[in-house]
Order: C-alpha cells, then structure tokens, then sequence
C-alpha cells in the first residue's frame, strides 16, 4: 500500500502541511467561506481570505481557529478535508498517519476534538504532538539529549514558551497574545488616536510593513486608509514606526513577564544549559523587528531568531514523522 505520513500545524492564522518525501507542500490561511443560508462553503484558504471584510451579506469568511484551539468544529473539519484532499495525501487505496500539532497547555478535552477533527477526514491513524516541542525540533534544536533547550512560538493565536530536554518539555506555559494580537492593538491604538477604523489586514500591513518592539530600531511611516468614525467617510492618514511600537508595547510586556515565570521555574543545570545556548523564536511573531534585541535586553541572555521562523512547527513534523519513538503516543 502507498501509505503517505503528513504532518499538519494547525495555526490560527494558517495553517501548513509537511508531505513525507516532499517537504512542505501546502501553506494557507486558515479561512473558510460560507454560505450563511445553506451553510456550504464556498471557499477555503487563500481564496477565503481574500473575501475578509469584503463579502456580500449571505457570504460569511469564517477562521474557525482561535487561540490554537477549535473555535467552530465543522468548519474546522470542512477546512482540514480540503486541505488533505488538495495535497493529494488521501485517496480510495489509501489512508495517511497524520501527525497534528497543538498549543502546550492545553485541556485533553482541547486536544481530543483537534484529534477527533483530524481522523474525520480520514486518516488511518493521528499523532497529536505539542507545538513548542515540534518547532524545536524544526528549529534544529537536538532535544533529545539531556541538556536545557529553549524555544519562544509566537503564533498567531497564541505564544507558546518550553523548557525541553531528553525529548520532552521540562516545563511550558502559554498565552493568548500573539500574531493576532498584535493587530487589534495596532488597529484599536489607530482607532483610540486618530478616530480611523481599519480593518484586520490593513492591521497586518501596518505590522509587517513598518512595525517594530525596539527603540529606535526601525523609523519609517506608512499611509493607512480607513472610516473617519466622526463623518464615516474613507480617510487616510500616516503612522509611523514609533507609533506602531506604541501600541505593541502592552502586549510584548506581558509575553517578557510571562518568560520570565517560565525560567523562574526552570531546574537550575537546565538554566544553565539556556544561559549557554540562548533562546530560541519561532512562529511568525518572530519576523517582527527588533524582538530579538528587545529579549535580549530584558531576559539577560542571548535571544536568537529561528532560520526559517514560519515554517518551523511544520519542518519539526518532517523530522518527528522519521522519529517517531519521541512522539509522545
């Protein structure tokens, strides 16, 4: 039988899919459209997301993850199907081991449904493996051996922070502040200052385009167009870098405090290991500028940005699907 592995990271955001033999092979924003009537989707993905804040009243674009976990189960399903079907890992001969990744942290009851969305589809059998561990692993961190390794995931519904060691996580935590975040801060601090109501990829723009967490770091503007709430008509108006750090500031803060709170806990000789090897960021959060230093600066240890950040939770499911004695079964 012509068995495929694939391993999925399931993102808020987007959602990957690494083909066994072919490497990353799907990369797609987790969107579904649908019809609000018949309830039948119309789209997903890419296509999807082109329809958010742009579709006719019946026509509704739906992310059906939030914060790392299943927010709309059917949808969720409905997604993962099409993405499986469309990377050609399932057929009538055939069912794939999927192995499908999760936040750490969360409940089993979280975990279940992901796990129960996942064999839905049809897959012969599901791993469910904990992101921070993947992206390590895709970060090429050898966590296997017994020395303190560890990694920052921003996503983009939630950060995920881990202490591993002897191919497993020492000690973890997670927040809901992440990607996502970023973007209502920028959108309600352009909203609270300049009465402009901008929508979320106009956010993301902002982010990617001109968005920094460092001090003098990055010092460029970018005009954005919007509603004036006062007379609802389009305006459009420039923010600057200085602006953008502004209105980041909040919720960068609360993932420093929440790191800290990790390393407090951390066995000293594994602390040690983090003094000598660093810190790791992954996951899209990571590509914001500056957030290398700004670690470094407030952890007092070196603070490293991963080679490929993006693609790292889906590497890591290439390599764990040829090591599967470190999956946790």
């Amino acid at each position: 039988m012509f068995y495929k592995d694939i391993g999925i990271d399931l993102g808020t955001a987007n959602v990957l899919i690494y083909v066994k033999g072919q490497g990353i092979v799907l990369n797609e924003p987790s969107v579904v459209a649908i019809d609000s009537e018949t309830k039948k989707p119309l789209a997903v993905g890419l296509e999807a997301r082109e329809m958010l804040g742009r579709t006719p009243g019946k026509v509704k674009a739906i992310k059906p993850m939030k914060d790392g976990v299943i927010a709309d189960f059917e949808n969720t399903e409905i997604m993962l199907d099409y993405f499986i079907k469309k990377v050609n890992a399932k057929n009538f001969f055939s069912r794939p081991r999927i192995l499908i990744c999760c936040p750490s942290n969360i409940t089993q009851v979280e975990k279940n449904a992901i796990k129960e969305a996942t064999e839905r589809t049809g897959a012969r059998r599901v791993f469910i493996e904990e992101e921070p561990k993947v992206a390590a692993v895709g970060a090429g961190l050898d966590i296997s051996k017994p020395s303190g390794n560890m990694v920052i995931d921003i996503g983009g519904g939630t950060t995920d922070i881990a202490i591993l060691s002897l191919g497993g996580i020492v000690n973890s935590a997670y927040i809901k502040i992440a990607g996502n975040t970023f973007d209502n801060d920028i959108s309600k601090y352009i909203k609270d200052k300049y009465k402009l109501l901008i929508g979320e990829r106009t956010a993301e723009e902002i982010k990617i385009n001109i968005g920094t967490v460092y001090n003098g770091n990055k010092k460029e503007k970018i005009e954005v167009r919007g509603r004036d709430l006062v007379t609802g008509l389009p305006h459009s108006i420039n923010i600057t870098s200085e602006e953008v750090q502004e209105s980041l500031k909040g919720s960068v803060n609360e993932i420093i405090k929440q790191v800290k709170m990790v390393l407090e806990q951390t066995p000293p000789e594994l602390a040690a290991d983090i003094i000598d090897k660093g810190i790791v960021i992954t996951g899209g959060g990571a590509l914001i500028d500056g957030l290398d230093k700004l670690f470094t600066q407030e952890l007092k240890v070196s603070v490293f940005i991963a080679e490929s950040p993006l693609t790292c939770v889906a590497d890591g499911t290439g390599i764990l699907l040829d090591n599967l004695y470190l999956i946790d079964k």
